[in-house]
């Protein structure tokens, strides 16, 4: 039985298969006639049963080295098959390829749409596929191995642990940067002092909080215990801009981005404590030296930088 096969023997067997003489292959492969001799003798051995017989001045392959010699075209197929896949993966070869990203909204719009667009500019052998996911359903993606890289957060009150879970040990995660997080609430006067206070303020307001991650709702929930009251949480939405229309619309109170121009809509500054979002890169251990990825990870820490 064969166990392990040298490619290159049964690319040797082919030749002999066409030629019909072991001083021909030589020439062809660029061997001595001893070397293929040896080369066969051993395959032989390792299939267990002859593989040539005499043919006059000549060799024929037999029954079972013609058997061999088709299984050979398939199986060197696929060795040049790995080759050209693998090949990319080398950290000194061109970037190329399709760079899967799993990714928040925020990054989305933010951060990948910019680099797609730069790349798409400049670097259009690497290509950009995308897919809008909260944390967790990215972190899941890409344990899977079904994106190359996830766009994942937490918040320095609700501090994740991106490690946890099945197969979590195998990732890798890189901080691209901090965005404070201020409360919203309808346009008008309003307490001033630390985010206890302001808390406090708004304790008998609904707050709206994201419907497919804990995170902000952590956050709330910890400031406002500080503050001494259980929040109201009486709505969900996972756009921001959904978010903003419902603040707009009287419906409750929420965090938003520090920074991020809301008509009608007040952000207060959160201080002692200050709600921070961690923005993270993560990707499988390993993977990120392939120079697809490595590109899109040094642009997309480039564009969520400072």
């Amino acid at each position: 039985m064969i166990y392990l096969v040298d490619p290159r023997r049964l690319e040797l067997l082919l030749e002999l298969s066409r030629l019909g003489s072991m001083r021909e292959v030589g020439e062809a492969m660029h061997v001595t006639t001893s070397t293929v001799s040896q080369q066969i003798a051993a395959l032989a051995r390792e299939a267990g049963t002859p593989l040539i017989e005499p043919d006059g001045r000549r060799v024929r392959l037999t029954p079972a080295g013609r058997r061999l010699a088709g299984h050979a075209v398939t199986i060197l197929a696929a060795v040049e098959a790995a080759r050209r896949d693998l090949g990319p993966w080398n950290p000194a070869a061109p970037p190329a390829g399709t760079v899967r990203v799993a990714a928040f909204a925020s990054a989305f719009r933010q951060v990948l749409l910019p680099v797609a667009r730069m790349l798409a500019a400049r670097q259009p052998e690497v290509r950009l596929h995308l897919l809008e996911q909260e944390p967790d359903e990215a972190l899941g993606l890409l344990a899977a191995d079904e994106v190359d890289l996830a766009l994942v957060y937490d918040y320095n009150l609700a501090p994740a642990r991106f490690g946890r879970g099945p197969h979590r040990q195998q990732l890798h995660s890189r901080l691209l940067g901090p965005t404070p997080w201020s409360l919203g609430t309808p346009s008008g006067p309003g307490p001033r002092g630390t985010a206890v206070e302001i808390f406090r303020h708004y304790r008998d307001e609904a707050w709206i909080v994201n419907s497919r991650n804990t995170a902000d709702e952590e956050v709330i929930r910890v400031v406002a215990s500080l503050a001494g009251f259980e929040p109201r949480i009486t709505q969900r939405a996972d756009s921001l801009d959904l978010v903003q229309d419902m603040i707009l619309a009287g419906l409750g109170v929420a965090l938003l981005p520090a920074g991020r121009p809301v008509r009608g809509v007040t952000l207060r500054r959160l201080r002692q404590p200050e709600p921070i979002q961690r923005s993270y890169a993560v990707t499988r251990r390993g993977h990120a030296a392939w120079p697809p990825l490595a590109l899109a990870l040094q642009l997309i820490h480039d564009a969520a930088g400072p």
